[in-house]
């Protein structure tokens, strides 16, 4: 059933960004081409899925015109994905197991294709097909989580500096649930908000986002050190070779997966007020740790 849920998300994602995105041949090409070869190189669609299925959880069904907002999400990931392989950050040359966009395209179009999905995303979320006040709040909630405060690029910045540093429990933390939580967070609240949730439903979609979104970045720093490449999609071995604050490298990889079953757990109890409403965004709870098996 989860199988399905997935593949019926990502189906209905991918179909947004297709009609979203410019054709690869609208002038000038060399950008549209760049960008859509980063977005339609592959990925599970997560955040999109669980924005989806936030929303359904919220209104009972899935709200029309909200696989927008999803592909609006999945245009602002990939625009961070296109920059953090830049050799400038942390310069990889594979992703979703295809060449990463500078690679193929240059170091100054990757660069401008990541800000061109990241300015696209924010004129689809100005058109989205929900009440104004919701529109204003759903933009606001993104903007925070990929921002500098607390969100991706604050994250990232921190990520970086930490590098060959021995950093404790809290700079870690604030690393992943800055860098990866915060807009894994966006998008379970933003879904929420476009279905119209109360002030309840929402601080309890982002107590569950908080909670999966750590535990989903604590899965990976152990897939980097327990996968091959092929696996993975991507370099494997990256963070252990530049000394990245990771959890297996405080912890170890047992204690690590501890609490990362801890973390879903917490975000199961989060969401029992929804009761049956609630179990697919459970079982994708579950998905996220079930990785490493």
């Amino acid at each position: 059933m989860l199988n399905d849920t997935m593949e019926a998300g990502r189906a209905l994602t991918d179909s947004a960004l297709e009609h979203l995105l410019p054709p690869a041949t609208q002038h000038p090409v060399s950008i549209h081409q760049a960008m859509r070869h980063s977005v339609f190189a592959g990925g599970k669609r997560l955040r999109p899925i669980l924005c989806l299925e936030a929303g359904r959880m919220v209104a009972g069904s899935l709200p029309s015109g909200i696989e927008d907002l999803g592909a609006a999400l999945e245009m602002l990931h990939t625009y961070s994905l296109i920059h953090d392989d830049l050799p400038a950050l942390d310069n990889d040359d594979l992703r979703r197991g295809r060449p990463t966009c500078h690679k193929v395209f240059g170091e100054a179009i990757a660069i401008l294709a990541g800000d061109a999905l990241q300015t696209h995303a924010y004129e689809t979320l100005a058109r989205l097909r929900c009440p104004a006040e919701a529109r204003v709040r759903i933009i606001e909630e993104i903007a925070r989580g990929t921002g500098t405060v607390d969100g991706m690029i604050g994250g990232q910045v921190v990520d970086l500096e930490a590098e060959h540093t021995r950093p404790d429990l809290r700079m870690l933390e604030y690393i992943h649930r800055s860098k990866t939580a915060a807009l894994i967070t966006a998008s379970v609240v933003s879904g929420g908000l476009y279905a119209g949730a109360n002030e309840d439903a929402v601080e309890k979609l982002r107590a569950f986002g908080k909670s999966i979104g750590l535990a989903f970045q604590i899965v990976d720093d152990v897939l980097d050190v327990t996968q091959t490449s092929e696996q993975l999609g991507k370099t494997a071995g990256k963070d252990t070779a530049a000394e990245k604050a990771t959890y297996p490298a405080l912890f170890g990889i047992d204690e690590s997966l501890k609490k990362a079953d801890a973390l879903v757990e917490k975000a199961l109890a989060s969401l029992q007020s929804f009761g049956s409403r609630a179990e697919t965004l459970k079982a994708l709870a579950r998905f996220l740790v079930e990785r490493k098996k």
